[in-house]
């Protein structure tokens, strides 16, 4: 492999890493600071100091901050244990509900997360931003994938550039 190709692969490395670093929650953060520690500790060495000399940045960060973290590990985790999630949801016009949803993948945005679920008070897909989220908690109930349930189905009503999502397009 030719050296540009080894450079590029590097930076995409490093952007994707430290977009982790400040848009995901403390428990992407880490791996990802740890994922590049190992790509180092094995890059040839004419090659190690581009992971520190990469001159892409990501600033910024999530406008909530701390609360937005934090929700987003709930989920996350919710999402490895296909555990259901109650929410405490404040909509766009500050209306407070209470739902139960069965959580099927989270996007980021620009500089939002949003949770894809099935939310079973409305019996139908829901999308949720995870800044109006203000309580996370999971439930011990867990769920298992139904026909029109499930995040192809999510994806598929969206349309097909959203389907491209699962093939990773």
């Amino acid at each position: 492999m030719r050296r540009a190709d080894r450079l590029f692969q590097i930076q995409a490395l490093v952007l994707g890493a430290r977009v982790v670093q400040r848009y995901g929650d403390a428990g992407l953060a880490a791996g990802a600071g740890s994922l590049l520690g190992k790509v180092g500790a094995v890059l040839p060495k004419e090659l190690t100091r581009s992971l520190v000399d990469t001159p892409l940045f990501v600033p910024g960060g999530l406008p909530s901050g701390q609360r937005v973290s934090s929700v987003l590990s709930t989920l996350r985790e919710a999402l490895g244990q296909r555990r259901k999630l109650q929410i405490g949801y404040r909509d766009e016009q500050e209306r407070r509900s209470k739902r139960v949803v069965r959580p099927l993948g989270a996007f980021l945005w620009s500089r939002t997360w949003t949770m894809a679920a099935w939310c079973e008070l409305r019996d139908d897909f829901r999308s949720f931003r995870l800044d109006r989220v203000e309580v996370c908690l999971a439930l011990d109930s867990r769920f298992s994938e139904e026909p029109g349930r499930t995040l192809a189905d999510f994806l598929a009503r969206c349309g097909p550039e959203a389907t491209k999502l699962l093939a990773g397009s």
